[in-house]
């Protein structure tokens, strides 16, 4: 529920990530193999999130320390 405002950034690429997006995902993000696993469990497949897109937010957020080329699942943090 606390990434409900990343959902419209992690379906398309080209729609801006709201602060709201980039804080929740810079918690989460701390321990990258639990942003894995939100980004690719069920209940997110389910609401429409595109597993390779929601990779790319901590990208588009700017983050300087995010976990680039983390492999996560079949994708790898770009």
């Amino acid at each position: 529920m606390k990434l409900a405002p990343c959902a419209t950034a992690a379906q398309d690429e080209n729609v801006a990530v709201s602060d709201g997006c980039c804080a929740q995902v810079k918690i989460i993000g701390q321990n990258p193999s639990c942003l894995c696993a939100v980004m690719l469990s069920n209940t997110a497949k389910s609401s429409g999130i595109d597993p390779k897109i929601a990779l790319t937010i901590p990208k588009r957020c700017n983050f300087a320390h995010r976990p680039i080329g983390y492999k996560c699942g079949p994708y790898t943090l770009p």
